[in-house]
């Protein structure tokens, strides 16, 4: 079998974001684009010569093309061993299970999470390395270095193999095994929740709706929680992957799922509906009446997490993204256990957990996880919810309200401007910048600012200290405004603008989101013009 070696120029546009390369798919198509990212991946590790890699992905448009490009580039490389989801399909915590379960040297995660997919959408490739957590930024600025000076990559002269029947295949002496994309994940699930418990609250009559959105859970949600749960058929519905998941945005919020949030609001809706995204990772979370913010969903799995079986020793420790809201820390304090508060990008909360610091983490952006793999798990969250519900026999609105009394209840709100052009964006954050430090004391809405800062993040683990992770305005009494650029779009700026008011008054945790926060919202587009430098007068997306 011949291995060729074939010249490249570098592409300028290979920098990893905070969770992988994400381009638009005719970007992927350029000649060579796919093969030097997989090259510029490979060239950044030392030591995995006859290793096993993991390679899955969401399912989306071009998918099954980059897993054949990157097995037999893989082989060309010295891997040993490739194990693959069948039908190049793994979810991405999955990923990480397998990864982690079969002692992997990394894996090749293609997706581009909550963003459409197509033929002219959005396709991502990320790197995980061994624990079965995203690359570390020392080595994804390892991989964009290499891009750049890349000037050739080796790849197997094969024939495409079967990927979509499970068992064992060979490319140029290197192993291939295709395995099922749901076995290992369900039975890591089995041991961590209370089935028995789930199932006799299903069969006491309890009713609950799964949309998988299209995207990668549908074969998961159906396995765990129609088959081994016993769910009625129909409590999951879009669970087929589509590669342009139907059309469809696959994020999990209230926007793209509003019909899942309509049901719930409806007299006649069950009492619990879920979703998830593109490729498995985020949550969405919702009671009969109520729509749990994933700051809160956080803090409440939190409290209560030692009602799974997984979690009965209790949690070592808290960690949350610091646009999350503060809600979990208060549950932190109360517990007597640490909390860690990091930027935004999972890769963060890797070290905590290989640390044994912190047991469950999660993100604003509907991101929820624990210490079982090194990713967000947007089942898993799921499933807890679930676990408590059959322990406590309460609706989802009672124990949110039961849980606001006891810590009190943080307002939160974020707001996504997508799209914008990137010169304003940088130019509104530039400028918010240059003005922290005369903020303190200054008034804003009759809002007194305690501090303003912009975030940076010392690990505790391993010493490395990240700048510039987003800037923070906190009020006297506990509220804040968190403004950021995100790093996981494909096309100019987005700015997320983060609203957050604490209410320790349980006579005032009804009020509506929006109403609540009025003032903040006013005093955000004070203090950075965002009007002015977006051209935007209100926000694509408000969750």
């Amino acid at each position: 079998m011949m291995f060729k070696t074939t010249a490249t120029t570098p592409f300028d546009d290979q920098k990893p974001g905070t969770s992988g390369l994400r381009k638009k798919v005719p970007v992927f198509q350029q000649k060579n684009y796919v093969e030097n990212f997989i090259q510029s991946v490979f060239d950044s590790l030392e030591g995995y010569k006859g290793e096993t890699l993991v390679i899955g992905g969401d399912g989306r448009y071009y998918n099954h093309d980059v897993v054949q490009i990157a097995l037999k580039m893989a082989a060309a490389n010295g891997f040993g061993r490739v194990l693959v989801g069948q039908g190049g399909i793994l979810s991405t915590p999955a990923a990480s299970n397998v990864i982690r379960k079969y002692k992997a040297f990394g894996g090749l995660v293609l997706s581009a999470s909550h963003n459409p997919g197509g033929p002219n959408e959005d396709f991502g490739i990320k790197y995980n390395i061994g624990n079965g957590g995203p690359a570390p930024e020392k080595i994804t600025e390892a991989i964009f270095a290499r891009s750049k000076a890349i000037k050739q990559y080796v790849i197997a002269e094969a024939a495409d193999i079967d990927i979509d029947t499970i068992g064992k295949r060979e490319i140029a002496g290197m192993q291939v095994e295709i395995i099922d994309s749901v076995a290992d994940y369900a039975a890591l699930m089995e041991q961590l929740f209370d089935f028995d418990a789930i199932r006799d609250l299903i069969k006491s009559g309890f009713t609950f709706r799964f949309d998988s959105m299209h995207a990668v859970t549908g074969p998961y949600g159906k396995e765990i929680l129609e088959k081994r749960l016993g769910a009625p058929e129909g409590t999951c519905v879009n669970f087929v992957p589509l590669p342009d998941f139907s059309g469809h945005h696959p994020d999990p919020n209230l926007v793209y799922a509003k019909d899942l949030y309509d049901l719930l609001m409806s007299p006649d809706g069950p009492d619990f509906g879920a979703a998830s995204d593109g490729d498995g990772d985020r949550n969405l979370i919702i009671g009969k009446g109520i729509f749990i913010t994933p700051s809160d969903s956080l803090a409440m799995l939190a409290a209560n997490a030692h009602l799974a079986p997984g979690y009965k020793a209790g949690l070592k420790g808290i960690a949350r993204s610091m646009p999350t809201s503060g809600a979990a820390d208060r549950v932190a304090e109360k517990l007597g256990i640490g909390m860690y508060e990091t930027p935004t990008g999972w890769k963060f909360f890797g070290n905590l957990l290989d640390a044994d610091m912190a047991t469950i983490c999660g993100e604003e952006s509907a991101g929820t996880g624990s210490n079982h793999v090194r990713e967000k798990d947007g089942l898993w969250a799921v499933l807890l919810w679930l676990n408590i519900l059959a322990v406590r026999r309460m609706s989802v609105i009672d124990i949110a309200r039961e849980h606001w009394a006891t810590y009190g209840r943080n307002y939160y709100s974020r707001h996504d401007y997508e799209g914008v052009d990137t010169a304003g964006a940088n130019k509104m954050m530039d400028d918010l910048r240059g003005k922290l430090a005369s903020l303190p004391g200054t008034k804003v809405q009759g809002l007194t600012i305690a501090t303003a800062d912009d975030f940076a993040y010392h690990d505790p683990v391993d010493k490395s200290v990240s700048e510039n992770q987003g800037i923070r305005v906190l009020f006297e009494g506990g509220s804040r405004v968190v403004f950021r650029l995100s790093g996981t779009g494909t096309s100019g700026a987005t700015v997320r603008v983060y609203v957050e008011r604490y209410e320790p008054d349980p006579k005032r945790h009804d009020l509506e989101t929006q109403s609540a926060l009025a003032d903040l919202i006013r005093a955000a587009e004070d203090l950075a013009g965002i009007k002015a430098h977006t051209g935007r007068d209100k926000p694509s997306v408000i969750t």
